[in-house]
């Protein structure tokens, strides 16, 4: 298994310590599959730009892989959060997801969909994953968690479909549109990792709703 990653062992859950956390989310499709599995969630925005929610926070929604071997739909639980020098901006035991591994995300603060930007950024942190979001938290004194799922990899990028999704996490159906004549096998296979991965953040989501078993 590669260095960045290794198996979430933290024996509690979030209804465990007292309250269920907010699952925080970009997009308006991970805050489906977030209160599809039950759990309290909030919707902020691409950059987590929109008003916060108040209370413990879990950083949630999909990722792009660093390293080769995480297929889409993998779950992982961060015990560290990085940016894009490698700066640890959070650090805390994995939140236990079962089958997720820990790891390392990074925020890198933009987009990264180019295999080679991907590996440097990987070599450059130690980081598994990056979102554009869990930096925003951290920096909120609030952070409970980052539980993410793989919906893009080096070897399968995400292409046009990256410019997709709206500030507010919604989504752009124009790009979609032009990203399908433009890339028709990439727009389809995006589409197809990226809904296994929001059916890993449903079960993700079950794990650490309210009242869920530890």
């Amino acid at each position: 298994m590669d260095a960045a990653l290794g198996v979430a062992e933290r024996a509690d859950a979030l209804s465990a310590q007292g309250s269920a956390a907010i699952l925080v989310c970009a997009l308006a499709v991970e805050e489906k599959a977030a209160r599809d599995g039950g759990a309290w969630a909030a919707r902020v925005g691409l950059g987590a730009l929109l008003p916060l929610p108040e209370g413990r926070l879990v950083s949630f929604g999909l990722a792009g892989a660093l390293v080769s071997g995480l297929e889409p739909g993998t779950l992982v639980s961060a015990r560290r959060v990085v940016d894009a020098d490698g700066t640890v901006l959070w650090e805390d035991e994995p939140l236990r997801v079962l089958g997720a591994l820990s790891g390392i995300i990074c925020d890198a603060g933009v987009v990264v969909d180019d295999p080679l930007a991907r590996r440097e950024l990987a070599r450059a942190t130690g980081a598994a994953a990056v979102d554009t979001e869990s930096a925003a938290l951290a920096a909120t004194g609030r952070l409970a968690g980052v539980v993410r799922a793989i919906s893009d990899t080096p070897e399968r990028p995400v292409g046009r479909l990256a410019q997709a999704a709206v500030p507010d996490g919604g989504t752009d159906w124009g790009v979609v549109g032009r990203a399908l004549l433009a890339e028709p096998r990439t727009t389809v296979r995006t589409a197809l990792a990226a809904r296994r991965a929001l059916a890993s953040l449903r079960y993700a989501a079950a794990s650490l709703a309210p009242g869920a078993t530890p």
